[in-house]
C-alpha cells in the first residue's frame, strides 16, 4: 500500500519508475535514487507522515449511531394512553402492560370489546426520524371485535396529541402504517397505509380512500416481525418491512372532510410536519418488543449530512 502511494506521488511529481531503485523488504519502503537525489529527506518524511495520517483517518470507526429507545421493556411511564370512551391515561382493562420485558396489549378483562379502541402515546413528538418497532400477533380476538381487526393493529405516525383527542373519538388524527398478521389463507400485506383524518400523495396524485395495501408478504402465525417507518417531515414517508421498501408517500395533509378534523379546528388540506407516535389497540393481541427511533432533525437542513446518514441507517445490522 505504501509502495502505490510513493508511487503516485512520485509519478505526481515527474518521477516515473524505473529498475534503478532500492528496496528496503519488510516494509515495503521503496526509495527511487531520483527521489533521493531531488528530495530532501525531510520532504520525504513529511510525505510519509501524510500517508500515515490519512491511513488513520480512513481506518478510524465511526461513532456508534445514537438511538432513542421508546419503550424501555420495563414499564410505560414515558407513555400516555386513550382508550375510547374513557379519559385520557385511564388504562381500562389493564389494556397496556409490561410482562418480560415485552409490551403487552390484552383483553382478558374485556366482557366484550364494545368499539373500544385504544392508543397508547409516547410522551414527546417528532418530525423527522426513523421508527423502528418489532411486534406480533398472538391468541384469538376479543369478543365484539370486528372482522377486519382480526391480527390488526398499528404505528400511528404525525398523530395529534392525546390531550386533544375527544372522549368518544375512535382513532387520533394520524397517518396509520397498518400491522396486519396472517389468516392462514388470504394475502394480508403488512405495513399498509390508513389516513384517519389525512390525505397524503400516492404516486404523485392526493390520494383520499381511506386504505391502500403495500406491496409486503403476509406474515402467518406468532412471529416476529421487523418493520421501520422512514418520516422526514412533511415531505416524505416509507414503510419498510424488513429490508424492503413497500410503501412510499408525500405530502401529509388534514382531510377537511373529516369530522374529528373540523371539530378540532384544523385546516384542511394543511400539510403535517410533526406529531406523536402511537400503537393501537383494536381487538386482537399484540406484542412490541423493541420500539426505537432515530432522531434525523439536526440533519434536515443539510442534505450531504441527511443523505449520508440514512446510507449509514440503510447498510446497518438490523
Amino acid at each position: 500500500m505504501l509502495y502505490a502511494f510513493l508511487k503516485k506521488v512520485t509519478i505526481k511529481a515527474g518521477f516515473a519508475t524505473s529498475p534503478n531503485m532500492i528496496m528496503i523488504k519488510g516494509r515495503n519502503f521503496i526509495i527511487l535514487k531520483r527521489l533521493l537525489t531531488q528530495f530532501k529527506m525531510k520532504q520525504i518524511f513529511t510525505i510519509c507522515l501524510l500517508f500515515l495520517s490519512i491511513m488513520a483517518i480512513a481506518q478510524k470507526k465511526q461513532p456508534p449511531l445514537k438511538w432513542k429507545t421508546l419503550f424501555n421493556g420495563k414499564d410505560l411511564k414515558d407513555w400516555k394512553i386513550k382508550i375510547k370512551d374513557h379519559p385520557l391515561n385511564e388504562n381500562f382493562g389493564n389494556t397496556f402492560r409490561v410482562e418480560n420485558g415485552v409490551m403487552k396489549v390484552r383483553y382478558d378483562q374485556y366482557d366484550d370489546f364494545k368499539e373500544q379502541y385504544g392508543h397508547v402515546f409516547y410522551k414527546n413528538k417528532f418530525s423527522a426520524y426513523l421508527l423502528v418497532i418489532e411486534y406480533r400477533f398472538v391468541g384469538d380476538q376479543v369478543k365484539g371485535g370486528p372482522g377486519w381487526a382480526f391480527r390488526n393493529s398499528g404505528a400511528m405516525l404525525h398523530c395529534q396529541s392525546p390531550e386533544s383527542m375527544f372522549v368518544d373519538q375512535d382513532f387520533p388524527i394520524s397517518l396509520e402504517d397498518q400491522l396486519l398478521g396472517g389468516n392462514g389463507k388470504d394475502e394480508r400485506p403488512t405495513s399498509n397505509l390508513c389516513t384517519p383524518g389525512t390525505n397524503v400523495f400516492l404516486k404523485g396524485k392526493l390520494f383520499t380512500p381511506h386504505c391502500v395495501n403495500s406491496t409486503s408478504k403476509t406474515y402467518q402465525g406468532d412471529q416476529w416481525v421487523h418493520a421501520e417507518a422512514l418520516v422526514l417531515g412533511d415531505s416524505i414517508i416509507k414503510h419498510i418491512v424488513d429490508t424492503d421498501t413497500v410503501m412510499v408517500y408525500e405530502k401529509p395533509q388534514y382531510d377537511g372532510n373529516d369530522k374529528w378534523v373540523k371539530k378540532s379546528g384544523l385546516k384542511g388540506g394543511a400539510l403535517i410536519k410533526e406529531g406523536f407516535i402511537s400503537l393501537q389497540s383494536e381487538s386482537h393481541p399484540c406484542e412490541f418488543r423493541k420500539v426505537e427511533l432515530f432522531d434525523l432533525q439536526p440533519y434536515m437542513d443539510n442534505p450531504e449530512k441527511l443523505r449520508s446518514i440514512l446510507q449509514t441507517l440503510a447498510v446497518r445490522k438490523k
